[in-house]
């Protein structure tokens, strides 16, 4: 009589179970509808296309890959993307050791934090339109510069390759502060203890404690600001009008100008190599993530 009742219960509790399983899941399900439409979706046509031809499959769109105009803006997208990401990087990392070093609760951290949130995500055709408004030919600030010294400032290389740097770095550096401090936050005051009790300096403590410990989280943030840089579009659309020195304006040269007979693939071709990319980018943050998620726990 015990083993029926016991059979007879099982399946109630197998159901309970399941359903429990399925009411977990089922508050996710939407969230992966969007990234299979918006995410998954897009990039399978864009790697299935890059090898079509005419309906059949083919590699000889990847020639593309070797035209000079398309490694000159590889490079540059590259360039762009490390250069603004190790100046974002430094900064950043500095600025969120001045907030780890604050009062946990003050309102100076909590301040500056919400700016960095608003500030990390603000770009686009707004972004640089402030620029072009404040340091543009007729900006605000050359104007003033030119009614005091009747100096009138040159202005093109808002245009160019220093200008996106210096653009790029303005929603960087908040970035960082913001991906970076929760692993300065974790660094314990114990530790700088022991290596003084130890009878060690500063440089000791930088250089063999606290130092390869952040590492895994620094260079993981500088991955994720690469990838960050390497994938904007919108604020260096609206500064360069005029050439198409980067992937993604390649890409919308592509789109909306007359393709070339025979290379009907070509911004599929241009986004599979930007997909690559920031796939490898992306693949070596999440390593150096896990391993800087170490000290975190």
């Amino acid at each position: 009589m015990v083993t029926t009742a016991v059979t007879a219960a099982a399946p109630r509790g197998g159901g309970r179970g399941l359903g429990s399983r399925l009411g977990v899941i089922a508050p996710t399900v939407p969230f992966f509808v969007y990234v299979t439409i918006f995410l998954v979706l897009p990039t399978g046509i864009v790697v299935v296309g890059a090898f079509q031809n005419d309906g059949g499959f083919t590699t000889s769109n990847l020639a593309l890959l070797n035209n000079p105009a398309v490694r000159s803006a590889t490079f540059t997208t590259v360039g762009l993307s490390a250069i603004s990401a190790i100046t974002g990087a430094v900064v950043g990392a500095l600025l969120a050791y001045a907030l780890a070093t604050a009062d946990p609760e003050g309102k100076l951290r909590r301040s500056v934090l919400a700016i960095c949130s608003v500030l990390a995500q603000f770009g686009g055709v707004m972004l640089a339109f402030c620029f072009i408004a404040a340091i543009g030919r007729n900006g605000s600030v050359t104007q003033i510069v030119f009614d005091i010294t009747g100096t009138r400032i040159d202005t093109t290389w808002l245009y160019e390759f220093p200008g996106l740097v210096l653009v790029y770095a303005y929603f960087q550096i908040p970035l960082m502060v913001i991906v970076f401090l929760p692993a300065l936050d974790g660094i314990r005051p114990q530790w700088r203890e022991a290596t003084e009790t130890m009878g060690g300096s500063t440089w000791t403590y930088w250089s063999r404690v606290a130092g390869p410990i952040l590492l895994p989280a620094f260079v993981s943030s500088l991955l994720l600001l690469f990838a960050n840089a390497f994938s904007a579009y919108a604020t260096a659309a609206a500064l360069i009008s005029q050439a198409n020195p980067l992937l993604a304006l390649q890409i919308r040269g592509a789109l909306s100008g007359e393709v070339v007979s025979g290379q009907q693939s070509t911004a599929k071709v241009l986004a599979f190599l930007m997909v690559v990319i920031v796939a490898i980018v992306m693949t070596l943050y999440a390593l150096m993530q896990r391993r800087a998620s170490r000290w975190l726990r």
